[in-house]
């Protein structure tokens, strides 16, 4: 039945002609897709229109399902700004309760905002990583403490788990037989576990632990075939998050986004600015760093080995936005040598398998109408996802330019930049606090 508002009547039903459509696995022969109360009804090659349809005429343009990042961190408007640029899902890799709470509240009642799903708090030492970016939180000292830890971060509305590695790291971490212990526990409780990591030995010691997906490429050394053979047979997915890597080890990924006209159009300046200016780690320049080809490197050794990616950004480290950096990270991922249609699957089809999201990820009969129409075709130029002409999350259209210039992206902006002084702050503080150890041991090594 069709509904009515003050401007009239309303269509029960849009059907999209005259289209390609990527299922979120490949290409498909048709040419039509109808959805209506929010789930897809009909894929066809014919038009599947009905009288009283909305139409919406492709012009030879792509439907493809909605983008889902699997890595981001929620700041307010990052739902907003997501969505803004084709991003229907994201899932959080840290958050503390009350942030996740009103997100989830903000999702359920606002059409105009992705989806969300979240970690809640991840399990790290006290002072481990991320504890520079957050309010003390709870953190575990033993194996011992996994089955409460778990059973509090369910209870807290948690999707899966985030544990972190730090082998190789700055800051103090969770032993191996730990992290064991919450991998137990968490695959008791049904929950996906989502490892982070920043060294190849740290890719060891999750692999070894049994965790579901690695959080991030490390450059720090080439991967072991071995390592990653066992990660393929194991089933065990990669996020590598290119976006903020690249980022990270002095490369100018946040200009690159920011220099493309089809992202800047709904960038608004103030992202703009800030894209250009952390670009190339600006913070980190004059450390000794390792090349980020390398990182490039391992990806493809895990892509050859048959490991499955999954597309993420780590929104929002310096250098990515919300939404606009998931694109950069589907190119980034073409680089290292997988299709267009392959990293199409790791911002849809993929993540839906790996974290349990049934009703979204591809475009099929009964599946959510979370929908993105572009011109041009990204399965023979992956930019293409950047021409957004449409979005519909759950079958309700997206104003793209709704949270430009808004207060919501003011409140953004502004803990953004929070966010970032004290995770630069504590890192510097870090590598002053190393590079004074390592300069004594030089002094009095024998």
């Amino acid at each position: 039945m069709a509904e009515w508002t003050e401007e009239g009547v309303v269509a029960a039903a849009t059907t999209i002609v005259n289209a390609k459509v990527f299922d979120g696995t490949r290409l498909q022969d048709w040419t039509s897709v109808r959805f209506a109360d929010g789930l897809i009804t009909t894929c066809s090659a014919a038009s599947a229109a009905q009288d009283g349809d909305e139409v919406i005429d492709a012009g030879g343009g792509t439907v493809l399902p909605g983008l889902i990042d699997t890595h981001v961190h929620l700041v307010p408007g990052a739902l907003a700004r997501a969505l803004t640029f084709g991003v229907t899902t994201v899932l959080d890799m840290f958050s503390e309760p009350d942030v996740v709470a009103r997100a989830k509240e903000q999702a359920a009642a606002c059409p105009n905002v992705a989806d969300v799903r979240s970690s809640g708090v991840g399990a790290t030492a006290p002072g481990g990583h991320p504890s520079m970016m957050y309010a003390p939180f709870p953190t575990l000292t033993a194996a011992g403490q996994a089955e409460q830890f778990v059973a509090e971060r369910i209870a807290e509305g948690s999707d899966h788990l985030k544990v972190f590695s730090g082998v190789g790291g700055l800051w103090p971490s969770l032993d191996s037989g730990t992290i064991k212990a919450l991998v137990t526990a968490a695959h008791a409780r049904g929950l996906v576990v989502v490892a982070h990591v920043s060294s190849t030995a740290g890719v060891e010691e999750v692999v070894s632990a049994g965790v579901d997906v690695v959080a991030h490429v490390p450059a720090d050394a080439k991967l072991d075939q071995a390592l990653v053979e066992r990660m393929a047979e194991a089933g065990i997915a990669v996020g590598p998050t290119l976006a903020t890597v690249e980022n990270t080890l002095g490369e100018p990924g946040g200009a690159a986004v920011a220099g493309d006209p089809r992202l800047a159009e709904a960038l608004g300046d103030g992202w703009a600015r800030r894209l250009a200016s952390t670009s190339g780690a600006a913070g980190w320049r004059g450390r000794e760093m390792p090349p980020y080809s390398r990182a490039e490197d391992n990806v493809r050794r895990l892509a050859d080995a048959g490991v499955t990616l999954l597309a993420g950004t780590d929104a929002p480290n310096p250098g990515t936005v919300f939404g606009a950096s998931l694109h950069r990270e589907l190119e980034l991922l073409v680089r290292c040598g997988i299709s267009p249609a392959q990293a199409l699957a790791t911002a849809t089809s993929e993540p839906a398998r790996v974290f349990g999201l049934a009703d979204r990820g591809r475009v099929a009969a009964g599946r959510r109408a979370d929908l993105v129409l572009v011109s041009g075709n990204p399965l023979t130029d992956i930019t293409a996802t950047r021409a957004i002409e449409r979005i519909w999350r759950a079958g309700t259209p997206c104003d793209r330019r709704a949270f430009v210039a808004s207060a919501a992206e003011a409140e953004q902006l502004a803990a953004f930049d929070a966010q970032v002084a004290r995770a630069v702050a504590a890192v510097r503080e870090r590598w002053s606090d190393r590079e004074r150890w390592s300069d004594f041991g030089e002094r009095t090594a024998p």
